[in-house]
């Protein structure tokens, strides 16, 4: 695991088992971008859902932040930075982007890079009663997964729920309670999680599966593990 953007003079960070991927931190936001188009699964507010993106943002927002409209907002902001429109995925956080954790795993028929910023202000505990809103709130963990390999629509979606486990298991370990039960908390109650898959033709096999107990699923789930624990661990120390 690394936290490259920590140190404040470091601007860009290049994946010792993936450096075909461009990784950069500027004005308050992380770019990961690919020369190729991947077929992605997110939640995230700008393009989420299924769709094929290269450029992908992690976007920190500011205090004036207005939540009536975020995918606006970012269109706004993605224009004022010269991403592609069609072709760039935005994610939203309140939380220390500088913290952001990277990790990295080669194994059976895929390379994986996982990376993860994480606040606790919201923490929530699934399945409790508890006060809703109907206006969106600026995602507060943000998960992404980068796989280069092939997988199937129903095997992304797997991955989902591997790496949704695993956040969970991080804030189980790490004791975080819910904000207003006493209870711990199974995340927060704004978080993202997107996949992107290359499909490279340099792999023959397609994983069909990406549960716990899949090679694929398995590496998915601690590596977003380890990212999130040490993203929420560092959350309230400060960068150099």
């Amino acid at each position: 695991m690394t936290q490259p953007f920590r140190d404040i003079s470091v601007k860009s960070y290049l994946s010792p088992l993936w450096p075909e991927l461009d990784i950069r931190f500027a004005e308050e936001h992380v770019l990961i971008r690919s020369e190729k188009l991947h077929e992605v699964v997110s939640n995230a507010p700008y393009r989420g859902g299924l769709s094929n993106g290269n450029h992908f943002v992690n976007w920190k927002v500011p205090r004036s932040y207005d939540c009536s409209d975020p995918e606006a907002m970012m269109a706004y902001e993605m224009h004022k930075w010269g991403y592609p429109a069609q072709s760039a995925i935005g994610l939203q956080t309140a939380a220390h982007i500088t913290h952001t954790s990277f990790a990295e795993e080669s194994g059976d028929e895929f390379k994986l890079l996982v990376c993860a910023s994480a606040g606790t202000g919201n923490s929530a505990r699934a399945g409790l009663i508890r006060e809703t809103f109907s206006a969106y709130v600026p995602g507060t963990v943000n998960i992404m997964i980068f796989v280069d390999g092939k997988m199937t629509p129903s095997a992304m979606v797997n991955a989902v729920i591997s790496a949704t486990e695993a956040k969970s298991a991080a804030f189980d370990d790490l004791r975080i309670q819910d904000y207003s039960h006493e209870r711990i908390a199974t995340g927060t109650t704004t978080d993202t999680v997107l996949i992107a898959v290359s499909q490279s033709d340099s792999f023959l096999p397609v994983h069909r599966y990406a549960g716990a107990a899949t090679t694929i699923g398995n590496a998915i789930g601690r590596l977003v593990y380890e990212t999130v624990h040490e993203a929420v661990r560092t959350q309230g120390e400060t960068s150099s």
